[in-house]
């Protein structure tokens, strides 16, 4: 999953890799399983005889004549049934999940035919959640394999093979998956409007464990490939596209190789619409089509030639509002591209053609309508707005009446990616209402602190947002565009003019004593249910640790595109051997009944590469002994209370079963959760720092050992209460007043929990660039909420032992001080922390709670007052019941007779 905060570049390194892990293992781990199995080829005849009749093959393999590249790659749809599986985490959206194959070529032998070829060949199925079980040995939901072999016809370009596979059940049961390969338009050399369609179907009858429904595959050849359309002279090719001075963007050298400007995995784009165009229309390169406008392009590189400086890409375009790199493949909105470096104009000139498909299979898709055209390049000078290392135009090369004509379309480079080649300047254009906003109240310069120096690291971060009320409303990101006039780049790929290495431009240590230029980033919440994206531009005073800016955000609206520049930014940077963390303030400098007006912000913040990551550590070592400390006073409150039950048999009627289930399954559902957790890694900055000794790790595990015991124990004490019910069959009274708690308990519980599920459901995000209503990255998950939900039912784990007291009017003790007082400290302890780890630490951005999570129960200002007081009051009130009777607080008329109760009791006991 995109952290969510993570670069593009970031995500588009980590899919490469996972891209490139996975062709490894899968031929290392995976294939010599399957090759070890013999696959039955008798069935040959009567399966592929009228696609590709078996031949004799001769002994000698072949090299020259093949049907597939060393590692081709290819696109699956269906497939849900052998395919998703439900340990996956994005199980809940199975449509989101991206499938693909790659075909890995074993042995090509000649046959006594002419132009058949047998094959054999490794045939692998992957979606894009496969990646941690690819990783983790214990999980049988890796990518499945196919062990294929049969015959290829050069002529006809149709390949039939059988064999199978293997998977197993959730139940971990292995099942064989005999199967059927069929494809068309396999050859042995290819063009732009080549393609390979096929399916994939089951051998196995409908109901037998091995059986799984037709599966249909596209490939796009990378054979022998033959570019055919920017072989053209590239100024008839790309005509009609926006003219752009040359000067305006940078040139390639020759000793700048081009392939590494687009060879990373997946380069995400942003599209930009001429005027009167929204998110209703269809003003994209597939018309009425699509059903609507693409907010984002992708591009993948297939093939490069470095020598030619020619290219083949797949260029996906995506409804989203957001880079999500794990898409599904969408035919109809893809285009199938090939390029060429103009010189002449300083830019990638591109010629894209569609792909159609039949909504039911892949396999009759063809590639048509070659009228697309692109062009790619590297923009000298950034400004304000227009901070992309790769911008573009898209545009048809057909006339404005003719069918499938669509009007040019801008885009740059998604997320401000500085992916590009060296040598672009930035233009300030808003600094001089900077210098004039922040010359008021300017900080007194401290002697001898030391600052980030702007050309830092230190100078990106990531930020908890709080509003004018002091509540924290969602996290946002900052990171540097420009420092002076550089361009400001940071875990992204660049080329070096020499070498191809990823290099900074801004080297060396600044003036102290010279404000510094500097332009910024910003992406953070306005309120619960609005983020917002600005760029913005200032100074900042490397002697005081000062940063002032003016922001600007786009305000889109169906007639006009305007940058709204009212918004004031404030950061203090602390200096870089200090404790403390920065601070800052947002503040819309606009009218009040501007629409674009918001209330001021404030936000904390932690650097990325600060000493603050030895403070991370330090807090978790201190919530790993919080944890250890609870969960052992918890097995002693409990494992006091068996023995005071136990010393005292007549309680036991008078104990709520609902409150002991409540506090067993407060153990349970942490435990079960936690223990897939011990075996997943989190990739982030802290769990970097966790990973340096596994002295974390072995604490984690003490933690979870000493919650298992406070589980067990939990058990023994509701079981000890459950057998003495049931073996006093006398005790009807004592189960009608359970089952009146509980009819009062359960309806309590599920209307709360309908309420969390309502909260999140409203807590849907807005992209207020494009509109579109989206699940943001920052937003709770419905599990996280109802997780939270559960905590504060553990909270009040004394309220079924309330009703039922009211229900009996007893006055017995049937729970020890020691017990409810001692759990109840239990549950107060994480919100007094919570109020402490607010004061003291920036809100943690990788999850790496270890105790008070806020995935785990309700952590804010305001609940970490509420719940404590109803906690405590919940303890005074049972209290008082065990010593005057359940119902002494009540009215007297509600009342009953306290010689009622004890007459009763008497008798159930004689």
């Amino acid at each position: 999953m995109m952290t969510n905060n993570s670069s593009p570049s970031t995500w588009c390194f980590l899919s490469w890799l996972h891209t490139a892990m996975f062709l490894v293992l899968s031929t290392t781990f995976y294939t010599p399983i399957l090759v070890s199995s013999k696959i039955d080829t008798r069935n040959y005849n009567k399966l592929c005889a009228s696609v590709v009749p078996e031949s004799t093959p001769n002994d000698v393999t072949e090299f020259t004549t093949i049907p597939f590249a060393a590692e081709q790659g290819g696109y699956v749809l269906d497939g849900e049934d052998i395919m998703n599986h439900p340990n996956s985490s994005r199980n809940h959206y199975p449509s989101s999940n991206r499938r693909e194959l790659f075909i890995h070529t074993h042995n090509v032998y000649s046959t006594d035919a002419d132009d058949v070829y047998k094959v054999e060949a490794s045939l692998i199925l992957q979606t894009s959640d496969m990646a941690f079980y690819m990783y983790n040995d214990t999980s049988p939901w890796g990518p499945l394999s196919f062990e294929v072999e049969g015959f290829w016809s050069r002529s006809t370009g149709k390949l039939c093979m059988v064999g199978s596979g293997s998977t197993s059940s959730k139940e971990g049961k292995h099942h064989v998956l005999p199967a059927l390969l069929k494809l068309d338009g396999v050859r042995d050399s290819s063009t732009i409007t080549s393609l390979v369609g096929g399916t994939l179907e089951s051998l196995s009858t409908s109901g037998d464990s091995g059986y799984f429904k037709p599966i249909s595959l596209l490939m796009i050849p990378q054979n022998h490939y033959e570019y055919t359309e920017v072989g053209k002279p590239l100024d008839h090719v790309c005509a009609g596209g926006v003219a752009v001075p040359k000067s305006s963007s940078l040139s390639l050298k020759l000793s700048t190789p081009i392939c590494d400007a687009f060879s990373r995995w997946d380069t995400a784009y942003k599209l930009e619409y001429s005027s009167g165009c929204n998110s209703t229309s269809s003003c994209g390169p597939f018309g009425e089509g699509a059903g609507y406008s693409p907010q984002i392009m992708f591009l993948k590189l297939i093939q490069c030639l470095e020598d030619i400086r020619r290219m083949r890409f797949l260029i996906e375009f995506s409804n989203s509002s957001y880079a999500d790199y794990y898409r599904p493949f969408n035919p109809n909105t893809t285009l199938v591209a090939e390029a060429s470096w103009d010189v002449s104009k300083n830019q990638l000139c591109v010629v894209g053609c569609r792909i159609f498909n039949s909504a039911s299979s892949l396999k009759k898709s063809r590639i048509e309508d070659c009228s697309v055209r692109l062009s790619f390049r590297f923009p000298a000078v950034w400004s304000i707005g227009h901070t992309g290392g790769t911008e573009g135009h898209i545009w048809s090369n057909k006339r404005e009446n003719d069918p499938g004509y669509f009007n040019t379309i801008m885009f740059r480079s998604y997320g401000n990616a500085a992916v590009g080649i060296p040598g672009s300047k930035y233009e300030y254009t808003v600094v001089d209402k900077a210098r004039k906003s922040c010359t008021e109240k300017q900080p007194r310069k401290s002697k001898g602190k030391r600052h980030p120096d702007a050309n830092s690291n230190d100078m990106n971060f990531e930020m908890a947002v709080r509003n004018s009320k002091r509540r924290r409303i969602g996290w946002g990101r900052s990171e540097p565009i420009a420092v002076g006039d550089q361009i400001f780049r940071r875990n992204d790929f660049v080329i070096s003019q020499s070498s191809g290495a990823a290099y900074s431009p801004v080297k060396g240590k600044t003036n102290q004593s010279i404000p510094l230029k500097i332009s910024y980033s910003m992406s953070f919440p306005l309120n619960e249910s609005t983020y917002v994206e600005v760029f913005s531009e200032g100074i900042y005073d490397a002697e005081t640790g000062k940063l002032c800016m003016v922001g600007c955000r786009y305000n889109r609206t169906s007639d006009n595109d305007s940058m709204d520049c009212n918004i004031l930014i404030n950061v203090q940077f602390p200096p870089v051997d200090s404790n403390d963390y920065i601070q800052g303030t947002i503040e819309s400098t606009g009218e009040k009944n501007d629409p674009l007006h918001f209330e001021p912000l404030s936000f904390s913040a932690v650097s990325y590469y600060r000493q603050h990551s030895r403070e991370s550590i330090w807090r978790m070592d201190l919530e790993i002994i919080m944890s250890l400390i609870s969960n052992t006073l918890v097995c002693v409150f409990v494992g006091y209370q068996i023995l005071y039950v136990k010393k005292h048999p007549a309680v036991f009627p008078f104990i709520s079963l609902i409150m002991l289930a409540v506090l067993a399954l407060g153990c349970m559902i942490p435990l079960m959760l936690n223990f897939e957790a011990l075996f997943v890694r989190k990739d982030s900055l802290t769990t970097a720092f966790r990973r340096s000794g596994g002295w974390v790790e072995a604490n984690e595990v003490i933690v979870r050992v000493i919650m298992m015991v406070a589980f067990l124990l939990q058990f023994r004490l509701l079981q000890l209460v459950w057998s003495a019910r049931s073996a006093d069959g006398k005790q009807k009274a004592f189960l009608a007043a359970e089952m009146r708690t509980l009819y009062l308990c359960l309806p309590l519980y599920i209307s709360g929990g309908l309420i969390a599920v309502y909260v999140n459901w409203r807590g849907t995000k807005v992209d207020e660039a494009t509109g579109y209503t989206y699940s943001s990255s920052y937003q709770r998950s419905l599990w996280a909420d109802l997780r939270s939900y559960g905590g504060l039912v553990l909270d009040g784990f004394l309220f079924p032992q309330i009703l039922l007291n009211i229900f009996h009017n007893s006055a017995e003790n049937a729970l020890s001080r020691f017990f409810y007082l001692g759990n109840t400290f239990v549950r107060l302890l994480p919100h007094a922390y919570d109020l402490y780890r607010a004061h003291f630490y920036v809100e943690d951005f990788d999850g790496s709670y270890m105790y008070a999570d806020p995935a785990g129960d309700y952590f804010s200002t305001a609940w970490d007052v509420i719940i404590p007081l109803v906690t405590l009051l919940f303890a005074a009130v049972v209290y008082l019941q065990q010593r005057f009777g359940g119902r002494c607080f009540m009215p007297k008329r509600l009342k009953e007779p306290e010689g009622y109760e004890k007459v009763a009791v008497a008798s159930d006991h004689a």
